[in-house]
């Protein structure tokens, strides 16, 4: 990385468009001691290029969720020592990007993450660390989120409540992935469909009783692993994770 001295990169998503892959990710800067936000890019999805940071503020930033929408591509990041979940919008995707706003501001959102079902949006999130998921929806994605009436849909519980990874809409089935976060954060990843959704009700269940991914026993991920975000392409899935050594 040449524009920036970095301890580790993290919670990568991807985008995959006419044959071009890019990867967005937290990199955690050695010299501030924060997370910015950059990308790198493939013709494959195998062999990548860092390209350079593309967002960073005064504060730390990480789970730079990526999306596109309507024609523009959006990237909301974790922000929780600003107390807000901030939006930005490309201006020339993939490399330069505006600020819009919060979409909701005055609490800690923890690896919030985003998706589009029945015409509405939808959004889970922690309030801070592992025990908790909230649900949030809302017509319009900029503004006007409500709780769910049965918030937190999760509580207590560090095996299935953190996000890890873009939720996934598939065959109008959606899924959810979440961290195993006990008895140490980023153990292994857990998948499980949600069967019942609306502004009054939720339910989920587990996919398997194995994990998605799960630590190694060596290597880069000899400690665990945190984080997928799984896409369908051309009749095949590919995803991005992260794992930790230690």
């Amino acid at each position: 990385m040449d524009d920036i001295d970095a301890r580790f990169v993290a919670d990568p998503f991807m985008m995959i468009e006419d044959g071009r892959y890019t990867m967005f990710f937290e990199v955690m800067n050695r010299t501030s001691n924060q997370g910015d936000i950059g990308y790198a890019t493939s013709s494959d999805g195998i062999s990548w290029a860092y390209e350079k940071i593309i967002i960073d503020e005064d504060f730390h930033l990480s789970y730079p969720y990526v999306f596109e929408w309507d024609g523009n591509y959006y990237l909301m990041p974790e922000s929780v020592a600003d107390f807000s979940l901030r939006l930005y919008i490309a201006t020339s995707f993939p490399d330069e990007w505006e600020y819009l706003g919060n979409m909701m501001g005055g609490q800690r959102y923890v690896h919030s993450s985003l998706f589009r079902y029945k015409d509405k949006w939808w959004l889970f999130t922690s309030p801070s660390g592992s025990e908790m998921l909230n649900l949030y929806y809302s017509d319009n994605l900029r503004s006007g989120w409500r709780p769910h009436a049965m918030n937190p849909i999760i509580k207590l519980n560090k095996h299935t409540a953190r996000s890890a990874g873009r939720v996934l809409v598939h065959d109008s089935r959606v899924y959810r992935f979440a961290q195993d976060d006990a008895p140490s954060y980023g153990i292994q990843i857990f998948a499980f469909e949600i069967t019942e959704l609306s502004e009054n009700s939720y339910a989920d269940k587990p996919v398997s009783e194995i994990p998605v991914v799960t630590k190694s026993g060596k290597g880069w991920n000899a400690a665990g692993m945190h984080h997928v975000d799984v896409q369908w392409l051309d009749g095949r899935w590919i995803a991005s994770v992260d794992g930790r050594d230690r």
